[in-house]
């Protein structure tokens, strides 16, 4: 396991959306340099204690960076593999952690082996490249033969990972990607449909070459460890506690969160030890801010992204509070063109940045929340207190989405200490005869640490 995960607070960016690129990619057009919007954007990232960037798909494609052509080669809309590289050394040289998409499970129809099947049909020498592939079936596009979608979309092109010269061709891609941009990991698209011993052998590949390379797989269901184990991929998007992180709130019952999180991280957890992709929207969901039906939710929400096990990722624009719905036919409205100084200007939740600064220097100052373990204290419908320690320091959070002031007591197994609340500094938390009170406002959060302890460990 690489050594710098742990300190990870994520920022996800789609790039395409997010540098207003076109939606067709023009095939015939000159680079036109869009990702450079980035380095405008690097004080911010910095300001909010980001400290590792995930950019959704980079590499040419014909349309929405799903339906790779070109994995050799930065997206035309976005720049050049040249200036894709100058970007990650001044992201490492500002202390950001560069993670890019790796689109594997399938490609676009305009990806040259598949456009020689096109044209050559069964004399074409990449058929048994795709997955599924039987000339006596038909598509919706006409083609005279049959082959494998992903998830029943016939412009992306499930590819055969069975096959040697697949496998020996995307192990090439990955081999470039680390020598040519220095990336820090790779987040594999739809994991949970590629075949579990290529991921191994992608896993083994990738560490071969450098262990410190983050990899970690999109898995909406089943059993994390099935992904994240030693043999295969370090983590996983967690999507079970994604849906918690809003709907707990929304229904005021912290035990639906509460629940998953002691399944997850307490003890007898069943994914202790492994550091879950942590998150409260992205690029193919709906913005927190449209999912929560009150928005003095937000910092709840956020707050408990920050302090439960695994690692927090804030998606683009997200930080101000912004609103996005998809729709059946289209993810536009979740991957929007922003502008950084309208954003700070006008947007729907100007003070939301700075909390979740806070939230962060917060984070990065406690080893305790960076890999501590999970207890919890004590649930009700709408309070929620839990503790996470390492070592001697020990972090107790306490939540509450009521509209009123809470007063709750709790029984701990620790005596005589100190706590600071660090988000608001203005309280103390005693210990005594193995209990403390707690006063947690209306709408709001107190993070307590332990005062005897070293909270400056980065």
């Amino acid at each position: 396991m690489n050594k710098w995960i742990d300190k990870a607070i994520f920022y996800h960016i789609y790039p395409l959306g997010f540098c207003g690129a076109p939606f067709e990619n023009d095939l015939n057009s000159e680079p036109f340099f869009r990702l450079l919007k980035i380095e405008k954007w690097i004080t911010h990232l910095k300001q909010l204690n980001i400290n590792a960037l995930y950019l959704g798909p980079v590499f040419e494609s014909s349309s929405h960076g799903y339906d790779t052509i070109d994995y050799f080669k930065i997206d035309r809309r976005l720049g050049t593999n040249e200036s894709f590289k100058e970007l990650v050394k001044l992201l490492h040289e500002n202390g950001i952690k560069v993670i890019v998409d790796g689109v594997f499970n399938h490609v676009g129809r305009d990806f040259p082996s598949f456009k020689d099947v096109i044209q050559n049909k069964q004399q074409s020498q990449f058929c048994n490249w795709f997955s599924n592939l039987n000339f006596g079936g038909n598509t919706p596009y006409n083609d005279s033969f049959y082959y494998e979608p992903w998830n029943g979309h016939y412009n992306l092109v499930k590819l055969n990972t069975f096959n040697i010269d697949v496998k020996n061709y995307i192990f090439d891609v990955i081999k470039f990607w680390i020598e040519q941009f220095d990336i820090d990991g790779i987040r594999l698209d739809a994991a949970d449909c590629i075949d579990i011993n290529f991921l191994k052998e992608l896993a083994n590949l990738v560490r071969s070459i450098n262990p410190e390379i983050f990899i970690f797989g999109e898995i909406i269901h089943g059993d994390y460890t099935r992904w994240a184990n030693k043999e295969a991929l370090d983590s996983v998007t967690n999507y079970e506690c994604y849906k918690g992180l809003y709907s707990s709130h929304n229904e005021k019952n912290y035990f639906e969160i509460a629940y998953s999180l002691n399944r997850q991280f307490g003890n007898g957890g069943i994914y202790k030890g492994i550091p879950l992709y942590n998150f409260v929207d992205n690029h193919d969901v709906n913005r927190l801010a449209s999912n929560l039906n009150n928005s003095k939710y937000l910092k709840l929400t956020y707050t408990i992204l920050y302090t439960m096990p695994g690692i927090p990722s804030i998606y683009y624009g997200s930080e101000w509070g912004i609103e996005g719905i998809r729709t059946r036919e289209s993810d536009l409205v979740l991957r929007p063109n922003l502008d950084l100084e309208e954003m700070n200007k006008n947007a729907p939740c100007k003070e939301l940045p700075d909390f979740i600064s806070k939230l962060g220097e917060i984070r990065l100052k406690s080893k305790a929340l960076k890999k501590g373990i999970y207890k919890q204290l004590l649930v009700a419908n709408k309070h929620f207190v839990f503790q996470r320690q390492f070592e001697d320091e020990i972090v107790i959070v306490a939540l509450n989405l009521d509209d009123k002031d809470v007063e709750v007591d709790i029984n701990v197994d620790f005596e005589g200490k100190k706590f600071t609340d660090n988000l608001s500094k203005d309280s103390e938390l005693i210990i005594k005869n193995n209990k403390a009170h707690i006063t947690i406002p209306a709408f709001d959060a107190k993070i307590y640490i332990s005062s005897q302890s070293n909270n400056l460990l980065n």
